[in-house]
């Protein structure tokens, strides 16, 4: 399958090499290609520039998003939520595409933690549907690290990843790369439509508050339920 990951920091490196390695035509899109390959500075958030991943991948090609929204059947946006009205745009979904969501709307302005810039009565995930109605967003993977989106087996036990959208084919779509990045189908539930996504973004509060509490970011919850 053809899949354009948007978006080069830590989320978008890691979701294009575990999906490459599942066997699809990856595209890595960025605005400028060559200033991306150049930078030297480590991002505030950590992420190493990436030059050095970019040699050890190269059968993942760094292009300019135009040319990433063309390739894709799938446009993973993995750009910080601030950010993904605008990269869109500039991939410009085609009829049909599937966006596979995994942003979120955080705002980093006032400083840690970050706030929500839309949350309640809306969604990220919401504004990039009616943003690109011909295409078909599916909100999924933003709950939990990136570490722990390429490999759910990272920890112990089982546990919960979800899906929101309202396309069930494009949410199919979404949960058979779940499979592939091994999730099993008793660990992926399906909250309904995108109007869910509100909920699965307002969690990230809480989660950065867990984050600070254990001293690190490989955790996810589990939802225990009565059969």
């Amino acid at each position: 399958m053809k899949i354009s990951v948007i978006g080069t920091g830590a989320v978008g490196r890691r979701l294009s090499a575990a999906l490459e390695s599942a066997g699809h035509e990856v595209l890595l899109g960025t605005r400028d290609p060559a200033q991306t390959l150049t930078r030297t500075e480590t991002s505030a958030t950590g992420t190493p520039p990436i030059g050095a991943w970019h040699e050890d991948h190269p059968g993942i090609p760094l292009v300019p998003l135009a040319e990433a929204g063309n390739h894709a059947q799938i446009i993973v946006n993995a750009t910080q939520g601030t950010a993904s009205l605008g990269a869109l745009e500039a991939a410009g979904p085609r009829e049909g595409q599937t966006i596979m969501d995994v942003s979120n709307p955080l705002d980093a302005s006032s400083g840690f933690p970050p706030s929500l810039f839309v949350c309640n009565t809306d969604s990220l995930a919401e504004q990039l549907q009616r943003r690109f109605p011909v295409a078909k967003v599916v909100k999924t993977l933003n709950t939990v690290n990136n570490m722990l989106m390429v490999d759910p087996a990272r920890l112990p036990e089982s546990h919960t990843v979800f899906v929101a959208g309202d396309d069930a084919d494009a949410k199919a779509l979404v949960t058979g790369l779940l499979h592939q990045l091994g999730w099993p189908a008793e660990d992926i539930l399906d909250l309904g439509g995108l109007e869910s996504a509100r909920g699965m973004e307002m969690y990230l509060p809480l989660w950065l508050r867990l984050m600070g509490a254990l001293g690190h970011a490989d955790f996810n919850i589990k939802i225990v339920r009565k059969d």
